[in-house]
């Protein structure tokens, strides 16, 4: 049975990356690689949803719940790590956990918390910073009950070496604190956010090949040596076979990380995107990890090209030392970089100007007066030459940061982009194509554009902070009650996240008391509904529990203002206008949608999806 899976608010962060890489070489792709079975993994892989006609799993992605990432950071809860934003409560899930720990054996916790406090970062380090190094050693360790630590050796990376004690006590704390008793209920609720981050990150994978016209080399060869019998005769030559080895981009939901941090490791052939809770999957930092994912491998399967251009990398890598920069020698890190830069910055400056495009096009159809339409022209070559800086000035950061052929990338794949051919046929020719001299210029060639775009960006945060900090006169009891309301549908909105259902609709319509006729109240009844929906298996109990879903948003949409609530109607409408899809009723689907287009911001998430359901209407 399909599954109605219902979109939460999330929100936006930002990145820290560190890896782990070996040397593998990796097989050519085929224009349509078939799905590989999944190779044994320490993690317990959250059930595959694929969204119709577009299975993840065929694009190398998979979701896991890891029990060592558990374990790992409920140690480090133990230790003392706060990750809470200072005036945030913990999540439902924290709090949980942390009164599972509170009979915690003293003398493990004073340990715990020594060898935190002993190798702590010095400030300004953020509680994601502390906690990147142990996330590291927790895709280290060998599966529970043993979390086997690896051995130490100068391979490791430095962050790991620093804390690689701890996985002594890690093992201690698994033993001792109960957490093997809990470990089934903790990993559904990882599920439940792996479930829930799904359907736009099959989005946002699915927008990315699409942009690039490609599909990701999910195997890696590897030559190994095979060692010959031992025998009294002479010493027989080296022979070598072929092993393959599956390539994984894994997504790992982590509902103890410190908000504000995806943290991205390569770890041979597997590639780790740890999510924090609420994350937005859309947001640039996961897309430059699956970018990187999908690039690396041409990587080695062009090496010999990228080895013929040595020289002229080398000669760009020597300006920028010139010019006091730090840069990697490794030429192959350096395109690599660089051609993953490139595709971000033009793959996020096409998708601004699609949304562009259809805002204007909205505004025209809407007036035929030719002042008018004259001034929105104007309005629009504006809007577009500001993304353009935009992506420049992210391009030139990039290539601060080590994209040294990132603007030259970006420019080829403008040309390329349009033409419906695979990313990976053109390479060869992109990379014998740079003008070494040029590439060195790029900085001084694009400051005008980046000031612009740095100018721009100060005036948007300027205007938002006048905004917010223009006095808005509601009386004290109102300030209050409106606070404890959004305060108690966060606190409701973390039960959801552990799918206690009955509990979160009963606490709303407790609400409901004190604040009747709230359209939030309305809205957030509406996405109990649905999720519960989502989990149903019987389908009489969940067509019930989507009905019910649809009458509590029209409840939303009746009692919210136009004026104060514009984007609770646009959601609510996006979401009735799924819900009768779902259900094939395609009149009412239709009109849900048109409402939701009317209302949403055309630069919005939401306002994309109402526009894409009501496009899949017409399809067979």
């Amino acid at each position: 049975m399909k599954k109605y899976l219902p979109l939460i608010l999330t929100v936006v962060i930002t990145v820290s990356t560190m890896s782990l890489t070996s040397g593998v070489a990796y097989s050519q792709a085929t224009p349509t690689p078939t799905p590989t079975p999944v190779a044994r993994h320490s993690g317990a892989q959250v059930q595959q949803r694929p969204t119709a006609g577009f299975d993840l799993a065929d694009y190398g992605v998979e979701f896991h719940a890891d029990p060592r990432l558990i374990i790992m950071m409920a140690a480090l809860e133990a230790a003392g790590l706060d990750s809470v934003p200072s005036g945030r409560q913990p999540s439902a899930f924290r709090s949980q956990v942390r009164k599972d720990l509170a009979t915690l054996d003293p003398d493990l916790r004073t340990r715990l918390r020594a060898f935190y406090e002993r190798t702590k970062l010095p400030a300004p380090a953020t509680a994601a910073d502390q906690a990147a190094r142990y996330v590291s050693l927790a895709l280290t360790l060998g599966p529970p009950p043993t979390l086997d630590a690896p051995e130490r050796s100068d391979d490791l990376p430095g962050g790991i070496l620093e804390v690689l004690d701890f996985a002594s006590l890690v093992r201690e704390f698994y033993r001792r604190s109960g957490i093997d008793e809990r470990l089934v209920a903790y990993t559904r609720a990882y599920q439940a956010e792996g479930d829930r981050l799904r359907p736009p990150a099959a989005e946002l994978i699915r927008s990315v090949l699409t942009y690039l016209h490609t599909r990701p080399i999910t195997m890696a060869s590897e030559r190994v040596l095979v060692k010959a019998p031992a025998s009294g005769k002479k010493k027989q030559p080296a022979r070598y076979s072929m092993r393959e080895h599956v390539r994984r981009f894994i997504i790992v939901p982590d509902l103890l990380a410190a908000p504000g941090a995806i943290n991205f490791r390569v770890i041979g052939d597997e590639y780790y995107a740890i999510v924090p809770e609420g994350t937005n999957p859309v947001s640039s930092e996961l897309r430059r990890a699956y970018l990187q994912y999908v690039i690396d491998p041409l990587m080695l399967r062009f090496n010999q090209a990228i080895a013929g251009r040595r020289d002229q990398i080398k000669q760009i890598i020597s300006e920028r030392e010139k010019a006091g920069a730090t840069v990697t020698p490794d030429v192959f890190i350096v395109v690599s970089r660089s051609l993953v830069a490139g595709a971000d910055a033009k793959f996020e400056e096409s998708k601004r100007l699609e949304v562009l495009a259809r805002e204007v096009r909205g505004k025209l159809d809407q007036t035929k007066d030719e002042a008018t339409r004259a001034t929105i022209v104007k309005e629009t070559r504006a809007a577009m030459s500001a993304i353009q800086d935009d992506a420049v000035a992210k391009l030139a950061d990039d290539y601060e940061n080590g994209a040294l052929l990132a603007f030259f990338f970006a420019e080829q794949l403008k040309g390329i982009e349009s033409t419906g051919f695979d990313v990976a046929n053109f390479f060869v020719d992109m990379i014998s194509s740079f003008d070494p001299v040029r590439e060195s210029k790029r900085l001084a060639e694009n400051a005008e554009a980046r000031k612009r775009s740095r100018t721009a960006r100060e005036a948007r945060l300027a205007a938002r902070r006048a905004e917010t900090e223009t006095p808005v006169v509601y009386s004290e009891a109102a300030t209050a009650r409106a606070a404890t309301l959004v305060k108690k549908l966060s606190e409701i909105e973390d039960t959801l996240r552990l799918k206690d259902y009955p509990s979160a609709e009963t606490r709303l319509k407790e609400l409901m008391t004190d604040y009747p006729r709230e359209p939030r109240i309305f809205f957030a009844l509406a996405q109990t509904a649905s999720l519960a929906a989502a989990d149903a298996t019987d389908e009489n109990v969940q067509a019930e529990r989507l009905n019910r879903a649809l009458g509590n948003y029209r409840l939303a949409v009746q009692a919210a203002s136009p004026e104060t609530d514009r984007p609770l109607l646009c959601r609510a409408h996006e979401a009735m206008g799924r819900i009768h899809s779902f259900m094939d009723d395609s009149g009412e689907a239709a009109k849900a949608f048109d409402e939701a287009i009317k209302i949403c911001d055309a630069r919005g998430t939401t306002y994309n999806d109402a526009v894409e359901g009501k496009k899949k209407l017409s399809q067979p």
